[in-house]
């Protein structure tokens, strides 16, 4: 399950710098970034400890 957030944030990143250089999507790219931002945060939140 961590494998998938990490290559959705990614694949969400992607998109919104893809969005930023090409201004073809508007706000909905700062929605993706949003979105990606809370999927890497939940991966590192979610994460066990290898303590």
């Amino acid at each position: 399950m961590n494998s998938l957030l990490y290559t959705i944030a990614v694949i969400l990143v992607i998109g919104w710098a893809i969005g930023v250089f090409f201004t073809a999507a508007g706000s909905l790219i700062h929605i993706l970034l949003v979105i990606a931002i809370i999927a890497f945060l939940l991966g590192v939140i979610r994460r066990p400890n290898a303590i």
